[in-house]
Formats: C-alpha cells, sequence, structure tokens
C-alpha cells in the first residue's frame, strides 16, 4: 500500500511537469508534424477548439502503459497502478479546467487565477505560461509572466463566451471582470 501511495504522489507531481512539457514542447513545436503540435495550433487559432476525445485518448494510453510497465517494473504493479491512476487523473484535472477556464471562466479563486494565468498565454503571451493547472514549471524554466490583467482584442471577445455575456450586460458582475480589458483594433497587447 505504501508503494501505491508514495507513486501516486509522486507521479501528481510529475504530472504537472509533463503537462508542461507537453504544452511547451510539443505543442509550439515550431516545423512539428506531431499530432500534437497540429491540434495545439488548431487550439491557438481557435480557442474554444478541443482535440475529440477519441483522440486525446489514443494519445494518452501509449504514455500510460508506458508509465505502468516502467514503474510496475521497477516498483511492482502496486507503484505501476498508483502511478498511472495519478497521471490519469492529473491530465483529466487537466481538460477539465482546460475546457471550463475557456468555455465557462472563472468561478471561484483557483479558477480565477488558472483563467488568467493561461488566458495571457493565448493573448499576447505565447512564449510563457505553459502551465494551466500549476505555474511551478514556468517559474522553474522561467517562462512565466506575471499578468495582473489579460488585455483581449475586442474582435476576440466571442472567443470568449463567458466574458462576451458579462461585457454585453447580460450576466451578472464577478469579481474577475477587472481580471480582463480589451483592446481596440491595432492596439499592442504585449505588455
Amino acid at each position: 500500500m505504501l508503494a501505491f501511495f508514495t507513486s501516486f504522489l509522486l507521479s501528481l507531481l510529475a504530472w504537472t511537469l509533463l503537462e508542461y512539457g507537453i504544452h511547451a514542447g510539443l505543442g509550439h513545436l515550431r516545423h512539428g508534424r506531431l499530432l500534437v503540435t497540429s491540434e495545439h495550433r488548431k487550439h491557438h487559432k481557435d480557442i474554444l477548439y478541443f482535440t475529440p476525445l477519441p483522440l486525446k485518448i489514443r494519445g494518452a494510453l501509449p504514455v500510460l502503459l508506458a508509465l505502468l510497465a516502467v514503474v510496475g517494473g521497477a516498483g511492482g504493479l502496486a507503484a505501476g497502478l498508483g502511478s498511472v491512476i495519478a497521471v490519469a487523473l492529473g491530465w483529466s484535472t487537466y481538460e477539465v479546467l482546460h475546457q471550463f477556464i475557456h468555455v465557462k471562466g472563472p468561478q471561484g479563486p483557483y479558477t480565477r487565477w488558472a483563467a488568467r494565468h493561461h488566458l495571457s498565454h493565448h493573448f499576447g503571451h505565447p512564449r510563457a505560461n505553459f502551465g494551466v493547472t500549476t505555474s511551478l514549471w514556468d517559474h522553474v524554466f522561467r517562462t512565466y509572466q506575471s499578468v495582473p490583467q489579460v488585455r483581449v482584442p475586442a474582435h476576440r471577445l466571442s472567443d470568449l463566451p463567458w466574458l462576451a455575456v458579462e461585457r454585453q450586460g447580460q450576466g451578472p458582475a464577478r469579481p474577475h471582470a477587472a481580471d480582463y480589458q480589451l483592446t481596440a483594433p491595432g492596439e499592442a497587447i504585449a505588455a
């Protein structure tokens, strides 16, 4: 049981590094022809596009099976299962949070931070803030960009349905409203 829990906890931490690496390394390859790269480019072009679930499973399954083989082979089946469950949980949490940020918007303190951190990556800082669930590795690899306010081009407002509703006065004013500023066409976005 100790092997399971130790592996589980270490693998949750390892997942955050894997999340960062997939996004920063594979998602932003300049001339990459990998599925991860092409899917991520589609997401940057249309931030309401998310890789379909069958493709996500196709990408995750080999990683999880390799993890089971390596960790299970080195530390036993309990350690392997703990590792696979932790990474699958971390990956699923990332997927839900990522879509939530784009589609639903901030609902509390953590999602407020996560939305501001991640959306700054889309609107003005594409070489920074690669972490979605945590900024830990952005700090370690010096890709962290402090963002008190995300500057969203006015023509991209429809990319954030929750923000569009709020800006049109159709939704309740929320505490995070000051985290986003609409910019006029041609106005510089980068800080």
